[in-house]
């Protein structure tokens, strides 16, 4: 097992992968379908939750709940997103990845569009826990494609080019459900997403070919994959990534979860323009994560770029709360809406290399890999979610708490478990080509 992200020129699992599937080598060859197919699968978690954002507020009054109640229905998703990971990772690494993932997308749409007539908001949650079980299928199984197909700083440029994909969902989203919410209610938004489900299973079924080979499959049962994921989280540097990464995300979904209130209940801005800063938001994550991918990759160390986008991430949160408890005095939108843009711009460079540096890890077992990185991300970010509305809907300060916390955390991991001073020294001393 490698103990850095270094890749050397002709991988052994990357030539048995060739020789023994010639299917994967053409899905490698149709590199522009195949980034759009997946693209659009890590596009699904962003779809799911964003094009709900602008609705909370409307969901509070309609069912008749209070806020923090209405934000359970993300935690529900989230958890499930989180939770299914567990099952499907461990089960496309025995049966392949077309099965597990076309039985899911399934499964998403009929969960989605029974969440449209959801009568209360404990239904509602227990729906979108159902939607989060199935839809983590994409999410694990898009990363576990891509770690069959690619290796080292080659695999890191894709995970960038995957945000630049996915990454026009959290801009688009808000502002598809802004404009649902004005020709209809809520419930609309949740009709919008079972077509896009829809769309995106046709569009698997028939573009998305297995690119897992049959003798790299796992044969073992529930014990096989346990002990699986135990090997894995021994290894300190693999786990170090996992929770750095998780705990990075957790800042993020601080963010998506309180947003809504922050920017239309303390600050009061339309669902519009909520939705346009949202979007501006994740232009930021996108930009950063291309700088990432076109400029840094391959001519920076991997956790040299990451330890610059943690310690933005800490300086944003800690500005952000400062601001948020009036040290500053009164401060409008136009400065908490700054301090949000920054901190999710250096997602761009956290979320990738992290995912990067952990799966180049575990060749032999990316899909169990990927559903701990997945699980530990959502479950994390599930956690996080209620505690941003513990202080009712008037203060943006337990947001940026939230965000803090999760933020000192991550760099406390990066430094404490992953080490990256250690790995670089091997790095240096090992002969070329090892």
């Amino acid at each position: 097992m490698p103990e850095s992200g270094r890749t050397t020129n002709k991988p052994d699992h990357i030539s048995a992968q060739r020789s023994s599937a010639p299917a994967v080598a053409a899905t490698r060859r149709t590199g522009f379908l195949v980034t759009m197919v997946l693209g659009g699968l890590t596009a699904l978690p962003p779809l799911s939750m964003d094009m709900y954002l602008p609705a909370l507020p409307e969901v509070t009054r309609s069912l008749n709940s209070p806020a923090a109640t209405v934000q359970l229905t993300l935690t529900a998703c989230l958890a499930g997103m989180a939770l299914g990971q567990l099952v499907v990772g461990p089960m496309s690494d025995r049966w392949g990845r077309r099965r597990p993932l076309l039985i899911g997308m399934v499964v998403y749409v009929v969960a989605t569009a029974i969440c449209a007539f959801a009568p209360t908001a404990e239904l509602l949650i227990g729906f979108r826990l159902l939607q989060g079980l199935a839809g983590s299928a994409g999410i694990v199984i898009a990363r576990a494609v891509v770690r069959d197909l690619y290796d080292g700083v080659e695999m890191a440029r894709f995970f960038s080019t995957l945000m630049l994909i996915s990454g026009v969902a959290p801009i688009i989203a808000p502002l598809i459900g802004g404009q649902v919410l004005r020709l209809t209610d809520w419930r609309g938004v949740f009709y919008v997403l079972t077509a896009i489900g829809v769309v995106l299973t046709l569009v698997v079924a028939k573009w998305l070919h297995e690119t897992l080979p049959r003798d790299r499959r796992h044969s073992g049962g529930v014990g096989q994959a346990l002990r699986t994921m135990r090997s894995l989280l021994a290894d300190r540097v693999f786990t170090g990534y996992v929770l750095t990464g998780g705990l990075a995300f957790a800042a993020l979904f601080a963010y998506i979860s309180a947003s809504p209130f922050v920017v239309q209940a303390i600050y009061g801005a339309s669902p519009q323009t909520f939705s346009l800063l949202f979007g501006v938001n994740s232009i930021g994550l996108i930009a950063v994560g291309q700088l990432n991918g076109k400029l840094f990759v391959g001519r920076v160390s991997l956790d040299k770029v990451l330890a610059v986008g943690l310690a933005v991430i800490t300086l944003a949160s800690a500005a952000l709360l400062l601001m948020a408890s009036g040290v500053f005095g009164e401060v409008g939108l136009v400065p908490i809406a700054a301090g949000l843009f920054v901190l999710m711009s250096a997602m761009g460079v956290a979320m990738p290399n992290t995912n990067a540096q952990a799966l180049m890890r575990t060749p032999h077992a990316a899909g169990s890999a990927s559903a701990l990185i997945g699980t530990t991300s959502f479950l994390i970010g599930a956690i996080a979610s209620p505690l941003v509305g513990i202080a009712g809907e008037d203060t943006a300060v337990p947001m940026a708490v939230v965000q803090l916390v999760c933020a000192l955390g991550s760099v406390a991991c990066f430094l404490g478990l992953c080490r990256p001073w250690q790995q670089a020294a091997r790095a240096q001393s090992s002969p070329p080509g090892t």
